[in-house]
């Protein structure tokens, strides 16, 4: 011990012992600070490493009149709208690089296809909205190309005369729909990542014209296991943090599983199985709502039925799968082709489910991580005047549009009309004398350029009141780093389409960007009907009558997607010449609907008043019906936004309180309107109870809105609502 005068000191192995500990305390510091540094760093680096991209996903409403419009795609004027089955929805995708310098947009509409006046009015509101943010080049816009959404949305003749003329009504709900979605996406961008897998699809498909497809080079066919394109690809959306965004399927099929006789507006096979997707990601959340977005687009789907039992006489019975789809009595109008299910819901159902399961499984495994920069190219193009070289001393043109006589018979999905056969490569002569005396007869020009197709309706010789057919034609690529979305502007045959991403590989391989994932994203910008091989154009089916500027229209696309993929490969994009602009023609409503008048209830009763009733219980798989005092739908359409016609309601004993379970946008209700006499309607809503269905009390509700005249030239629209007694789903 040290003393009270004595000096405390150590000795040297004492000191060399402390120096020695603190020494360690401060390595251990050192450690220790450097490790947490180096974890946060690693950290910092793992998020920018998984956030490859900022990624948005939005879905609007774009459903419109339910109601007297005609529903497009099968060209049938008798079909025309009486209620609705489910709504219809845009979605829409964007895709930024982390920079936010470039961005792409794609968007799948559950309509019959894309307009290039709806096109045009979407461009036109973004560029008012977001500048030059979202241009014709990096915005594609694809509809899922259902025949049971309203028509009245072209600025061309032609699609004027079974759609009563350029619907505004119509044309606006899709323009504010899809500008809707991409303003949801735009708000939710985040850093994300994207997965890309892909998988074969059985039982939901066949080829409806395999005699076509049969004149293609068998050393061609060799190279496929089938006439159809079986192959799903699923782009599988997520935020940095792992949390699920939505996806995109693309897949070739036509959505037809509701035949021509349906009434009610719906998104058909695509639409349940974006509809089953969504229901199982947004857990709780009404249909139509959720922030996960699922869209299953358009494919190379030219050719392809979802009918899988295929053609059959509808009053014999027997087979009518020959090379002109006709019965031995009755002839092509016969012939029909049947789903798998027992009527066309049940069809819907069975497709779209085995679509969505697919879609799932693929989902779940998705791995493959897309990277790379992003880019988009674009042009317009004269597709009247294409000059295409087939080979070094072979150069051959396309054609202005025309239709030929097949077109007018239809397809086996949806029959034509009077005494049209598929197939035919001479014309008629009674039709034909009559096509001359009210159209005019095409020039020897474009008869000599279509050949073999004896041609119809010469619409690109025709134009009055305005053309009746595009000639300005959009073609465009958006690539996302290793995957590459061809927006082709129409309905592509399998091998068609089989043949332009092979070409638009080969090109991008051989300028240095090797193994991209080529995928064809159908009806996109404009609508030109089909596009078939040269070989299949010569059988003259509905696809090859429906190839309106002539035989060598996929050579033309072939070399002009070329173009645009060696643009993008070379980062050349801004040398792309524009090409000419498409016409916007001044006319913004000319239409044969009949107009909205005062409405009436009959004597004794008020708007939403039950006729019918339901019963006091029901049990599941059974159908609670209720029948109202009704008013047009079309006056819910033109006076509100994002409507619901009808809502399932529980009463809950604990709340005291009535809560919503289904809205009209469910699979599982049915609106339906019929008109009267005097100014008298009616509205029947179905609910069929899903199994499962929890027992209980529940009502069905009405939403709508009637004319009231409140001077001799004024009327005004009013809302009003219906419900019907109480009723108890018990337990089986």
């Amino acid at each position: 011990m040290c003393g009270k005068r004595s000096r405390c000191s150590f000795s040297r192995l004492e000191v060399i012992l402390i120096v020695c500990l603190v020494l360690m305390i401060a390595l251990t510091v050192v450690l220790l600070v450097l490790h947490f540094l180096t974890k946060d760093t690693d950290d910092s680096n793992d998020v920018v490493e998984a956030a490859r991209y900022l990624v948005g996903v939005g879905r609007a409403d774009c459903t419109g009149p339910v109601a007297q419009v005609p529903l497009m795609g099968y060209a049938n004027p008798d079909q025309v709208g009486g209620g609705l089955l489910s709504r219809l929805y845009s979605r829409a995708f964007i895709v930024a690089d982390l920079e936010d310098s470039k961005r792409v947009v794609f968007v799948s509409a559950d309509i019959g296809m894309v307009s290039q006046r709806l096109r045009l009015e979407v461009l036109k509101q973004l560029q008012s909205k977001y500048g030059e943010l979202y241009r014709q080049d990096n915005v594609i816009l694809s509809g899922t190309h259902t025949h049971s959404g309203p028509g009245g949305y072209f600025q061309y003749t032609l699609f004027w005369i079974t759609s009563k003329g350029l619907i505004r009504p119509a044309l606006s709900s899709m323009v504010n729909g899809i500008v809707k979605s991409i303003e949801i996406a735009h708000n939710s961008m985040r850093k994300g990542r994207l997965f890309i897998n892909r998988g074969t699809v059985e039982n939901s498909q066949i080829n409806r014209s395999p005699f076509s497809y049969l004149k293609n080079p068998a050393s061609e066919r060799s190279r496929y296991s089938s006439n159809t394109d079986k192959e799903m690809v699923v782009l599988k959306m997520a935020d940095e943090d792992g949390h699920e965004l939505g996806l995109i399927s693309w897949f070739a099929v036509h959505p037809v599983s509701m035949n021509n006789s349906n009434h009610l507006v719906n998104s058909d096979n695509v639409g349940y199985a974006s509809y089953l997707f969504e229901q199982e990601k947004n857990k709780g959340a009404l249909p139509g709502e959720g922030s996960f977005v699922a869209a299953f687009a358009s494919s190379n789907l030219g050719d392809v039925s979802p009918n899988t039992r295929g053609p059959f006489c509808v009053n014999t019975g027997e087979s009518c799968d020959n090379p002109q789809s006709i019965c031995p009595i009755g002839g092509a109008a016969m012939c029909m082709a049947k789903g798998p299910g027992s009527d066309m819901f049940e069809s819907t159902r069975i497709i779209g489910q085995n679509i969505f399961l697919k879609a799932k499984e693929l989902y779940e495994k998705a791995s493959q991580e897309v990277t790379g920069p992003l880019s988009s190219a674009h042009q317009w193009v004269n597709m009247s005047n294409v000059s295409v070289e087939l080979n070094a001393t072979h150069t051959v043109k396309t054609c202005k549009p025309a239709l030929g006589h097949s077109f007018a018979a239809g397809t086996i999905d949806g029959v034509g009309a009077f005494n049209f056969t598929q197939g035919s490569v001479e014309g008629d002569p009674f039709w034909d004398q009559i096509r001359d005396q009210l159209l005019g007869e095409p020039s020897n020009e474009t008869k000599a350029c279509h050949k073999p197709k004896p041609i119809l309706f010469s619409t690109g010789e025709m134009t009055w009141p305005h053309p009746w057919h595009p000639d300005i034609v959009d073609v465009q690529i958006a690539a996302i780093g290793s995957l590459a979305i061809l927006a082709v502007p129409g309905e592509f045959t399998t091998m068609s389409g089989r043949r332009l991403r092979e070409a638009v590989k080969s090109e991008f391989d051989s300028h240095g960007t090797p193994g991209m994932n080529i995928v064809i994203a159908g009806l996109c910008n404009v609508y030109t009907h089909y596009i078939t091989t040269y070989e299949e154009y010569q059988v003259q089916r509905y696809e090859a009558a429906s190839t309106i500027y002539g035989p060598h229209t996929l050579s033309a696309y072939i070399q002009l997607f070329r173009g645009l993929a060696k643009a993008i490969a070379l980062n050349a994009t801004q040398d792309l010449p524009r090409g000419p602009e498409p016409p916007l023609f001044n006319v913004t409503s000319v239409t044969l609907l009949p107009s909205l008048s005062a409405e009436n209830a009959p004597a004794g009763k008020t708007f939403g008043d039950v006729l019918e009733e339901v019963r006091p219980e029901y049990q599941e798989r059974e159908v609670a019906e209720v029948t109202f005092v009704g008013a047009n739908p079309r006056n819910s359409a033109e006076n509100a936004t994002e409507h619901n016609f009808l809502t399932v309601e529980r009463y809950s004993s604990i709340s005291s309180s009535w809560r919503v379970v289904l809205n009209d946008a469910s699979w599982d209700t049915r609106f339906y309107w019929s008109k009267g006499s005097r100014g008298q309607s009616n509205v029947t809503i179905e609910w069929h109870i899903p199994a499962g269905m929890e027992p209980g009390t529940y009502r069905l509700r009405y939403f709508g809105h009637y004319k009231k005249k409140v001077s001799l030239f004024r009327t005004v629209t009013v809302p009003f609502e219906g419900s019907s007694s109480a009723f108890q789903i018990t337990a089986p």
